[in-house]
């Protein structure tokens, strides 16, 4: 069973910054592709960003471009989401996953990952 913990978040002013975790359970974490994907109240969770198995690859929401770092560290079985220059419109629970799916052509969709984490609250206060 793969688990998957988040960790890092917290209350920011606009223009900080945080760093997410996510620690992932198994032996396989290096053939998973990774994403953070958020939820503000009211609205359908969202894509943020991905990265390849190797870390070779990312990707990111026009929005988070710039701002966000996603980086992994397969020894440690372990994604990172950087966030810098916060904004309020950044107020979320974020969320990662994984999947074993490499197409890439579905990475930013709810549907293509099969494992998630229980979420960490970011609240960015203006």
């Amino acid at each position: 069973q793969v688990q998957l913990v988040e960790s890092g978040g917290g209350l920011v002013q606009a223009g900080g910054s945080l760093r997410l975790s996510c620690a992932v359970s198994g032996r396989t974490f290096s053939t998973y592709v990774m994403g953070w994907f958020r939820q503000a109240p009211g609205l359908e969770r969202e894509f943020i960003s991905a990265i390849s198995y190797s870390g070779i690859y990312t990707y990111y929401k026009d929005s988070v471009k710039g701002r966000f770092t996603i980086s992994r560290d397969n020894a440690k079985n372990t994604v990172y989401l950087q966030m810098n220059s916060l904004k309020p419109e950044d107020t979320a629970i974020y969320y990662c996953a994984a999947t074993d799916n490499t197409d890439v052509s579905g990475l930013r969709r709810v549907d293509h990952y099969d494992y998630w984490g229980q979420g960490t609250q970011v609240t960015v206060s203006s």
